[in-house]
């Protein structure tokens, strides 16, 4: 069991031997104690960190929004923020990523604004062509259809589109432009 006089080395100690459920359990009941923020952000990195290796990616992407608010440094909160909605995208929780993508940009300058946005657009790439190559087709048509809804150029637009007709072929679904 974890308490607030453990070092960050014996939690992790204490975490390497015990199986994901009873690590978030120890993590929940830690974090309700009074702790200090450090302690506090530990504590969350590891709870999302356990989330994340059982793919529950929903789950991981919530914590995120703790450490941000927990972070003093906006560099930090959109940090947070960024890989929050990364995760809502493995997720397949396109609404709550466009609204942690817009807490990265509100902590951010325009020159940083257009960076967050090609990151996540190029995620957004990533994970649907991964999709593609592990025969997950619905999942990568569905990804591609948010892409479309982002400010992509011409080209962009048309090789995506392209992407979902043959995907959509695949399914046996029609495509309408």
């Amino acid at each position: 069991m974890l308490n607030k006089n453990m070092s960050k080395s014996d939690i992790e100690k204490c975490l390497n031997s015990r199986g994901n459920f009873i690590k978030i359990d120890y993590l929940d009941r830690f974090l309700k104690e009074d702790i200090s923020i450090d302690m506090k952000k530990f504590g969350y990195l590891k709870l999302a960190e356990t989330y994340e290796n059982m793919k529950l990616f929903g789950d991981a992407g919530g914590i995120f929004q703790s450490l941000a608010i927990l972070s003093m440094t906006f560099s930090e909160k959109r940090k947070h923020y960024m890989k929050g909605c990364t995760l809502y995208i493995r997720a397949g929780e396109f609404g709550r990523a466009d609204e942690f993508m817009q807490k990265a940009m509100s902590q951010s300058n325009s020159f940083e604004k257009k960076e967050i946005y090609e990151k996540i657009k190029g995620f957004y790439k990533k994970i649907a062509e991964n999709y593609e190559t592990e025969k997950k087709r619905n999942k990568a048509s569905k990804v591609y259809e948010k892409i479309l809804e982002m400010k992509i150029n011409d080209f962009e637009r048309k090789e995506i589109k392209e992407k979902l007709t043959e995907l959509y072929e695949k399914l046996g679904k029609k495509y309408i432009e």
